[in-house]
Formats: structure tokens, C-alpha cells, sequence
């Protein structure tokens, strides 16, 4: 195939064909997925770090018992960030998912297999460190490997060079929207014949001091140091901000007729991408939710789905007052058929993974296609009037899944919808 085949020609069909977790409820896809059927907080007291009662947020929703040895040398654990031993676990799960552990299928040119690889913030905990190491003892103390290990395009480096993939190859930075947007545009380097096989996704380790003071100071953690496990409640009227969480997703993502010609067990369908800008304010999004509605829109007429077709939506659903606002935008784009779409929040258990989230809630859209079974939004304490949709607050919740959008948006007003349909061939 000729690279830039799909210019002139109806675009090619995009599948999902391999998936990777490593989240606070689980260190692989199923028991990640176990975990979230079964309404499983992975909220916790920090373990990371040391707090003391200065800081107004202690609890935070760590990646437990994670081995990076398990998928990388010794020396390798010590020379890259916990973000990139994060994507390249995810990463090796989801290749060995899609029957391509070594990376090219045989006889596939390299050229022609990339990786997009979305984080908000790379390598803080690196940047923590070396910072202090030059405080206390000067410049020549800050190590050769800081820059390599701190960028935020470092993991999807290291993936390709741990593979050998030389396809389309960058990391996409846009705050809470970043893996959303790392899905979309490999989906659209496929569609339009840029490459035939991507990685996409993200990852994120931000449980460090500097991340939560800042965050703090900005009021959007919550506080509810006592009950850890209780404390991220999308939708419910007492939620009082989101809570911290670490991890990965990666996607294995391949043109369809790629995928059928090696046999491949194809997953779902990535079907539309919607993406826009709030223009309006550093971290707040419009009243109206103006901007969710543009990328929803848009997702549906590029998947050329009606609101009513839609089945789930895989909400933001951070815990803090914007989930009313995307409440009214998902209420505006789907109309009356709103009332009859779930739409749920997996922060309540995962916490909320910033660059990585988008990659671990499209892949939980997914797997509601696979098996229609939806999660549950759990942690729900009472209704708030301007939250009136169905959340799965009872728990899980079975029905067929056809067509499931996955919501993101970031600081700085990005916006993205991902819409994900069955695949029924």
C-alpha cells in the first residue's frame, strides 16, 4: 500500500483491534474491567508521598502494586518517568491483545505503523526531583537523563523504539482532552492513509507534592481526607472536586481491511470525532456548555448517527460543578432521548487520570459495546436538579450498547468527543 492511498478515495474504516489498562483498580484490562462492573473504588490515602495535615487533599486513587519490571529492564525502570513505565505496560498489553506482541505484524513495513501517545503533564515527579537535586547540591547534580525523562512526548518515543515503529509519531498535550485527542487524530492518519496501524492513547503519573499543591490552591480537589474511597461523586448535590488518579490506556487501532486480511479479532469501530474550543476561560467551561455540544455534534455527523441512535455516554464527569454543565450540553445534543441514554462516570472509581483518562474511558466504552454492560456511577449521595439524567447510580447496568460517546475536555477549553460503535460484521 502506497503511503497517502485514501487522498481521493473514500476514507478507509478505522477498528480497534487491541487494548491496554494499568489503572487504580487494576493492572490489565480485566480486572480493571471486573473491578468497574462491580462499582470498585480505587481511592485511597496517598502512599506516594508523605502528607501531613497541611495539605488539604491526602487521598488520591494510586496504580497499586504496579511491576514495571515486567515489561522493562532493570536499568530502563530507573531511566524513565512512572508516566512512560505506565504507557509502555499499556502499550505491551494492548500489542499482545492485537496478536502483534513483537510489534509489526510479519512482513508489515514499519513506515506504515505509528503511535500517538497523549499525557497533560509528562514527567512531573521527574522534574520534582531533579529540581530539588539542584536546590540542594547545584547544576552539576541534575542528571543527563531529566530532559529525555520529563518531556511529555517521551513515551510516545520510547513505545516506538521499543517496537520499532516508524509511522506517524508525536504526543498530543492538551490537559484532560489529550489521550481523546491521541484516539482522533491516529484514527484520522488511518482513515486517510497515512499509516495502517496506530497505538494511541495515554498516560499520566501526577501524584506528586507540586501537583496537588497546585491544585489545591486552585480548589478543585476534594477534601474529603476521611473517606478516600467515597470522596470522587460525579453528579451526586455534595460533590466538592475530583480526585487524583494515575495510569494508562492504549488502543491498537488499524484500517479495517488491514485488520481482516491478518485475522484480526477487531473489538469495535472508532465511527467520529468531534473536536472544539470553549474560547472562554483558563479551566472553566461556558454555562451552556457550548463548546461539549460543537464536539458532540460533530462526533455524531462523522459517525452519521442520530442523537437517538446513541446508547451511552462515557461523561466526563469530573465530581465538581461542571458536571451539571455537561449535563445540559449532553442534554442539548441528544435532546429528549437524553432520558433514555445512560450516561455514567468512571472517576467515581478510577479517580480522574487527566491525559490518561480519555484512553481508559473510550477503552470502557468499548467494552460496553463487547458485552452491554455498563458500569456504574458510584458514590451517589443525593439528586441535584440540574443532574437529572440516568447515571447508573443503582449500579451496574445491562442493555445493548450500539453506539457508546466517550466526553473530554481539559483546561483550557478542549473539547473532545469520541463516538464508538459495535463492531457487527
Amino acid at each position: 500500500m502506497n503511503r497517502g492511498q485514501g487522498a481521493g478515495h473514500e476514507p478507509r474504516r478505522v477498528v480497534v483491534t487491541g487494548m491496554g489498562v494499568v489503572s487504580p483498580v487494576g493492572n490489565d484490562l480485566s480486572t480493571t474491567w471486573d473491578a468497574l462492573l462491580a462499582g470498585t473504588s480505587g481511592g485511597g490515602p496517598i502512599t506516594l508521598w508523605q502528607t501531613t495535615e497541611e495539605w488539604a487533599c491526602r487521598i488520591a486513587c494510586e496504580a497499586k502494586d504496579f511491576d514495571p519490571l515486567a515489561y522493562v529492564e532493570k536499568r530502563d525502570a530507573k531511566r524513565f518517568d512512572r508516566v512512560s513505565l505506565f504507557s509502555i505496560a499499556a502499550s505491551a498489553q494492548a500489542l499482545e491483545s492485537a496478536g502483534v506482541q513483537d510489534g509489526t505484524p510479519d512482513g508489515m513495513d514499519p513506515s506504515r505503523f505509528g503511535v500517538i501517545f497523549g499525557s497533560g503533564i509528562g514527567g512531573i515527579a521527574t522534574f520534582e526531583k531533579q529540581h530539588k537535586r539542584m536546590l540542594e547540591g547545584g547544576p552539576k547534580r541534575v542528571s543527563p537523563f531529566f530532559i529525555p525523562m520529563f518531556i511529555p512526548d517521551i513515551s510516545a518515543g520510547l513505545i516506538s523504539m521499543r517496537w520499532n515503529l516508524q509511522g506517524p509519531n508525536y504526543a498530543t498535550v492538551s490537559a484532560c482532552a489529550s489521550s481523546a485527542h491521541a484516539i482522533g487524530d491516529a484514527a484520522r492518519h488511518i482513515r486517510y492513509g497515512d499509516a495502517d496501524m496506530m497505538i494511541a492513547g495515554g498516560g499520566e503519573a501526577t501524584i506528586t507534592p507540586m501537583t496537588f499543591a497546585g491544585f489545591s490552591s486552585m480548589r478543585a480537589l476534594s477534601t474529603r481526607n476521611d473517606d478516600p474511597a467515597g470522596a470522587s461523586r460525579p453528579f451526586s448535590s455534595d460533590r466538592d472536586g475530583f480526585v487524583m488518579g494515575e495510569g494508562s490506556g492504549a488502543l491498537i487501532l488499524e484500517a479495517l481491511e488491514h485488520a481482516q486480511a491478518r485475522g484480526a479479532e477487531i473489538l469495535a469501530e472508532i465511527v467520529g470525532y468531534g473536536l472544539s474550543a470553549d474560547a472562554h476561560h483558563i479551566t472553566a467551561p461556558p454555562p451552556d456548555g457550548y463548546g461539549a455540544q460543537i464536539a458532540m455534534r460533530m462526533a455524531l455527523e462523522d459517525a452519521g448517527a442520530a442523537s437517538e441512535d446513541v446508547d451511552y455516554v462515557n461523561a466526563h464527569g469530573t465530581s465538581t460543578i461542571a458536571d451539571a454543565i455537561e449535563t445540559a450540553a449532553i442534554k442539548s445534543v441528544l435532546g429528549d432521548h437524553a432520558y433514555e441514554t445512560v450516561v455514567g462516570s468512571t472517576k467515581s472509581m478510577t479517580g480522574h487520570l487527566l491525559g490518561a483518562a480519555a484512553a481508559l474511558e473510550a477503552i470502557t466504552c468499548i467494552q460496553a459495546c463487547r458485552t452491554g454492560k455498563i458500569p456504574p456511577t458510584i458514590n451517589f449521595q443525593g439528586p441535584d436538579p440540574d443532574c437529572d439524567l440516568e447515571y447508573a447510580h443503582g449500579g451496574m447496568v445491562e442493555r445493548p450498547v450500539e453506539l457508546a460517546l466517550s466526553n473530554s475536555f481539559g483546561f483550557g477549553g478542549h473539547n473532545v468527543c469520541l463516538a464508538i460503535r459495535r463492531w457487527n460484521d
